[in-house]
């Protein structure tokens, strides 16, 4: 069967057939075609297939630590191009996808709690029911789907509502996470001129607290660093100080080292004993020179001791 050459472009469609065909059999052949390109082509658009050229909504994502967890946004960003937004392009009383293309994605690689409501590690499809007044957020269990047109209510894991608010014109749909604490932050969406958002906890001790036991668990007998490291842990966060003491013990008797000399001496001052720390900080710097160890470590060591001696001297 000789077929002539098919070309294709952004406007137009063609196929060149041999006279075999019948103009009947053409006619047929060239329709059923079309047709099928254009029930195809916006799902392939919408699967994100089309990766050569660059879409009207592009793709992002943003990422922050909180806590031990790392929360994630995955999602497009639609531009507003002059169109009007809220209760027209993006319905009101209508579940949306939070974005374009694809279900906008959340995920968190620890237990969160999400508006105070207790949340699984694991990744979640993020949709919005938008009004004017309120709005509800869902996540729900599947997280990949082409927009809302597979969303399932009973999939659901959470909703909860929130109250949009006022804010500076943004052209493209923004996601921002913003740290409140050590252990939270707010995740906001920005578009148009609205904004949402709500906040994100992480049960920060008791995190901690497992991924102790699972590292001193872990930990080889002649691994001392992953005890300095738990030591320095609550010596910043001021928690637990006989702990602490004890860890750094352990990590001295596998190997005396500058690092865990000088957390030793930074726990006995903060424990009220200021001469015994003072002597440990000498030793870890001592030792340190003795070393060559590097600036990173030894630098440190002689600041401390220069502000211990001005406090000392102010008194």
């Amino acid at each position: 069967m000789n077929v002539a050459k098919m070309q294709i472009t952004s406007h137009s469609v063609c196929w060149q057939l041999s006279d075999i065909f019948s103009d009947t059999l053409k006619k047929h052949f060239f329709c059923t075609l079309t047709l099928l390109f254009f029930i195809f082509s916006p799902t392939l658009e919408a699967q994100g297939t089309n990766t050569m050229f660059p879409q009207k909504s592009p793709k992002a994502s943003v990422s922050q630590v909180v806590g031990v967890c790392t929360v994630t946004i995955e999602y497009h960003r639609p531009g507003i191009r002059n169109r009007p937004i809220w209760g027209e392009l993006v319905p009101f009383g209508e579940v949306w996808r939070t974005g374009a293309n694809e279900a906008t994605t959340i995920s968190f690689s620890h237990a969160v709690k999400v508006a105070g409501n207790p949340v699984p590690a694991g990744k979640y499809a993020l949709f919005t029911i938008p009004s004017r007044d309120r709005w509800t957020i869902i996540l729900n269990k599947r997280h990949h789907q082409i927009g809302t047109f597979e969303y399932n209510p009973t999939e659901d894991l959470l909703r909860f509502d929130v109250r949009p608010v006022a804010t500076s014109f943004s052209e493209y749909l923004t996601f921002e996470i913003y740290p409140a604490s050590d252990a939270s932050a707010y995740v906001d969406l920005d578009w148009e001129k609205l904004r949402i958002y709500f906040l994100v906890e992480v049960d920060l001790d008791k995190a901690v607290e497992a991924r102790m036991k699972e590292i001193m668990a872990n930990a080889k007998p002649s691994d001392w660093l992953p005890r300095c490291e738990a030591a320095q842990y609550l010596l910043d966060s001021e928690k637990d100080l006989p702990q602490a003491m004890k860890l750094i013990e352990e990590s001295i008797k596998i190997k005396q080292t500058p690092q865990n000399l000088f957390v030793k001496a930074q726990i006995l001052r903060w424990a009220g004993s200021g001469a015994d720390g003072y002597k440990t900080l000498e030793l870890a710097i001592e030792l340190a020179n003795k070393q060559k160890t590097s600036p990173a470590i030894a630098v440190p060591m002689e600041q401390l001791r220069s502000q211990w001696q001005g406090e000392s001297q102010r008194r």
